[in-house]
């Protein structure tokens, strides 16, 4: 019989939502020969009409709650009880229901795998109590899990300065997007297709640095930016939205869930700007990078270490200007050629789903979790994390193996 594994912590499929719904829908694609899927999904993010009993061939059980915020505790607590009672391995994505690891660990025999998904207690969106709380389930999820994956290096360096635990590093794939050659109806719909343009898609929050982008495109008028996002969720976009709606070179459009359309405006922009300050491999950076477009990225150790060290990097809006200003089509052009090399090379569904296969397979013969490095300065580790520069020495200086 097929082993059973219960995707925990997405909104659910079919995907439509984000990074954790997108890596779901490929797992069950590639893996569905090998293992008996379950996704749990949230009922009040699909319409009646919208839910359904399978997907492809995993089963899906809805929970009557927000996936997201607050429910998001209740929401993957209810779905990891459910799941004991046939799973044999819990895959869960995210750490809101990591209260509930050591009641799974003392009382039953079932294998938890969690992806802890960046070091999510840093995002300034969350008020100092969900802040608490992130950090210390995350402390939890480390602790209790059987396997505990990062997607990215510098996450792994993360948890073994804190944990003491080695992460398993398991990215995004990103070779499901596509570049969309751009129509006659779509520079109707868009006229700023018809020349050159910058591209972000992101949530509008502080820590994904939107005012900060907006400000350098201010400074530049002869340079296009478009900018999709929900702006109307927060006091924050709305009040950037207003502060540069009328500045003739800077297009901010409402989220896009038409995928057709969205490859089409990213896949034939000039530049890709991320801005994201938090969090680890970002899903929308990884598939431009698959788009094969030069990437300004905000410069912390997650996005260099996604990029390898080889995109532009800026840690203001002066930094960003000067990068706009001073780059030239043609380094773009082998840039962008670059990062859909690392892509190809790191980024693809196939690499991942089977990355996720063998730690299944892992987790079910494995009795427990030993650590693997031992900390010698940890001060010194934690100093280096916070300047984002603990990924650079870690191995080096501040482990030895037992």
């Amino acid at each position: 019989m097929k082993t059973k594994v219960a995707i925990i912590g997405t909104v659910g499929l079919p995907a439509k939502y984000g990074g954790f719904e997108t890596l779901a829908s490929h797992l069950v694609k590639h893996l569905k020969d090998k293992f008996d899927f379950t996704v749990y999904c949230s009922s009040k993010s699909y319409a009646k009409e919208e839910q359904q009993t399978h997907y492809q061939s995993a089963r899906l059980k809805y929970i009557p709650l927000k996936a997201n915020g607050a429910q998001s505790i209740l929401y993957d607590a209810l779905s990891i009880f459910h799941a004991l009672f046939y799973a044999d391995v819990l895959l869960v994505l995210g750490v809101a229901g990591a209260w509930t690891f050591p009641f799974i660990k003392w009382f039953t025999n079932k294998k938890i795998i969690v992806s802890i998904d960046g070091i999510e207690w840093k995002r300034d969106k969350w008020n100092l109590l969900a802040k608490s709380y992130l950090f210390w389930a995350e402390s939890i999820a480390v602790k209790y899990s059987n396997i505990d994956i990062s997607d990215n290096e510098s996450i792994q360096d993360y948890t073994a300065m804190r944990y003491n635990s080695l992460s398993r590093i398991i990215e995004y794939g990103a070779d499901h997007t596509i570049k969309s050659s751009v129509t006659y109806k779509d520079i109707q719909k868009f006229p700023f297709l018809s020349g050159a343009y910058a591209f972000k898609v992101c949530r509008i929050e502080p820590e994904n640095n939107v005012g900060m982008v907006l400000d350098a495109f201010s400074k530049l008028p002869k340079y296009n930016i478009v900018i999709v996002g929900n702006w109307n969720n927060s006091p924050y976009g709305i009040k950037l939205r207003l502060q540069y709606e009328s500045y003739k070179n800077i297009h901010l459009l409402d989220p896009i869930y038409d995928q057709k359309i969205l490859d089409v405006l990213r896949g034939n922009a000039l530049l890709y700007i991320h801005g994201h300050s938090a969090g680890g491999t970002n899903p929308s950076l990884v598939e431009a990078m698959y788009l094969g477009l030069p990437i300004a990225s905000f410069g912390v150790s997650y996005n260099r270490t996604t990029t390898e060290n080889k995109a532009h990097y800026f840690q203001s809006s002066k930094e960003l200007v000067q990068i706009i200003k001073s780059s030239k089509v043609s380094q773009l052009k082998k840039q962008g050629h670059l990062m859909k090399m690392i892509a190809c090379r790191r980024y693809t569904w196939k690499i991942i789903a089977d990355k996720y296969q063998n730690l299944i397979f892992e987790a079910m013969v494995v009795k427990s979790k030993s650590p693997v490095q031992k900390p010698i300065n940890y001060q010194l580790n934690m100093q280096l994390n916070q300047m984002e520069l603990g990924h650079l020495n870690s191995q080096q200086l501040f482990f030895e193996k037992r």
